[in-house]
């Protein structure tokens, strides 16, 4: 365990591993490369597998030694974390909610128990991240079992959680690898975890969004209108039916939300200028907040342009979820009939800006091969002010996929100089040539 590398790889298709995030607003998910599993089978008992040479106990929450056996005939989830790293500290605080949970369902209070697999660094920093986990845990010292997992299930990232779900003979154990990921898109709902009923999560998911609207979106039973500026200013969601909508996630805390959000009101600005007079068009954001309370939230959007729903709304969380958004500053795209048109807006703007509206893939598909057009004149080589090592030009699917540039510390995909011998990446834009003595 302790083999697992301290870094953060970002992931090529998601605009969320550089970014900030509440832990009261959503859980963060990010972990480093590894391969795609969904459920195989494996030839072995669980029980047999959290045991080792060394002892068949767990410690318990109170740090009791408790048999294995105490498993048998549930289901069980190995969590694969360490408190060095925050996206496991965020994403416990979540499972630790939902455990809570489904320890209270009278129903299942017996089918469920979470292993906790450590990669701490040392005994002190492992009892002091166990303490907030109200499940088992393998012993720090048992150094042979939590590698022996790691290599068993393959776990190259953290946070991880292996499903395991014994059958009714024992002998196998239905493996899912995505525990994560199943437990922040669906929480106490993916329980038991059989196929079934992720394909029912996923077909009930898939019916949604086929019908999504925006106002099933941004409204509920107690509202059908959104904030504007100046205060006490109302908008009714109805008006928005035909626009292009922007879900801007957003706080005011978020550091790389100050940079983002007067960019983002800028080319708000600009796409509403050359959007005048055409009356079959019209672009809005509206500001999706998870600000800590009520006059954060009241001072932020005042700098704002745009909509807003309501501090501390129901509707706030629930977008979230659907999205899967992860982390912010986030700009999620609606078209005029209400669907979703990419995820990706903060990327776009920050490759685009106006010039990105409507945001669609013809749109993009246009302005990519005018960036291809551009990258054809570009050294395919640099040396950048900000980096010791030469930096190669490459484009998406060959390491240039999305990222947050070294440089201006905002994010973009598609064409970047990359340092090909620690990843370094910058914008083709951001890069200060410089000479380099070659024998320096």
């Amino acid at each position: 365990m302790e083999e697992l590398e301290k870094k953060n790889i970002t992931s090529i298709k998601e605009e969320e591993a550089e970014e900030e995030i509440d832990n009261s607003f959503v859980p963060v998910y990010h972990s480093f490369a590894s391969k795609k599993y969904h459920s195989h089978l494996v030839s072995d008992d669980y029980l047999s597998i959290l045991a080792s040479k060394d002892g068949d106990f767990l410690l318990s929450p109170t740090g009791a030694q408790v048999k294995v056996s105490e498993l048998e005939g549930k289901v069980v989830g190995l969590y694969f974390s360490a408190n060095w790293y925050s996206p496991c500290t965020k994403f416990t605080n979540l499972l630790v909610n939902v455990y809570q949970q489904l320890k209270e369902c009278n129903n299942i209070n017996l089918g469920f128990e979470i292993v906790f697999v450590s990669s701490d660094e040392n005994l002190n920093a492992f009892n002091t991240y166990r303490s907030s986990m109200p499940w088992f845990a393998i012993p720090f010292s048992d150094l042979e079992k939590r590698r022996a997992l790691t290599q068993k299930f393959d776990v190259e990232g953290i946070p991880c959680m292996i499903i395991l779900q014994p059958n009714d003979d024992k002998l196998d154990t239905a493996v899912i690898k995505d525990g994560v990921e199943l437990v922040y898109r669906y929480g106490v709902q993916a329980f038991p975890f059989t196929k079934e009923r992720l394909d029912e999560l996923r077909e009930k998911e898939k019916e949604k969004r086929d019908n999504q609207t925006l106002s099933n979106l941004l409204t509920h039973d107690a509202r059908d209108v959104l904030l504007g500026n100046p205060s006490p200013k109302q908008v009714s969601v109805a008006s928005l039916k035909g626009k292009t909508v922007g879900l801007y996630f957003s706080a005011q805390w978020c550091i790389p939300a100050k940079k983002f959000t007067p960019r983002l009101i800028s080319v708000y600005k600009k796409i509403k200028q050359q959007l005048e007079g055409k009356e079959d068009e019209d672009f809005e954001i509206v500001f999706v907040s998870s600000d800590h309370n009520q006059v954060d939230f009241t001072t932020y959007f005042e700098t704002m342009p745009w909509l807003a729903i309501p501090f501390d709304d129901p509707t706030i969380n629930a977008l979230a979820k659907y999205f899967d958004i992860r982390g912010i500053p986030s700009l999620v795209i609606l078209g005029p009939d209400g669907k979703t048109v990419t995820k990706q807006g903060r990327s776009l703007i920050n490759l685009y800006k106006e010039n990105a509206y409507p945001f669609t893939k013809t749109r993009v598909g246009i302005l990519e091969k005018q960036m291809n057009e551009i990258a054809k004149g570009l050294p395919k080589t640099e040396n950048h002010s900000g980096h010791r090592h030469e930096l190669t030009l490459v484009p998406e699917g060959h390491g240039g996929g999305a990222f947050i540039c070294c440089d201006c510390d905002e994010q973009g995909y598609g064409w970047a100089y990359q340092c090909l011998e620690c990843g370094y990446e910058v914008h083709p834009k951001c890069v200060n040539p410089v000479r380099r003595d070659p024998d320096n």
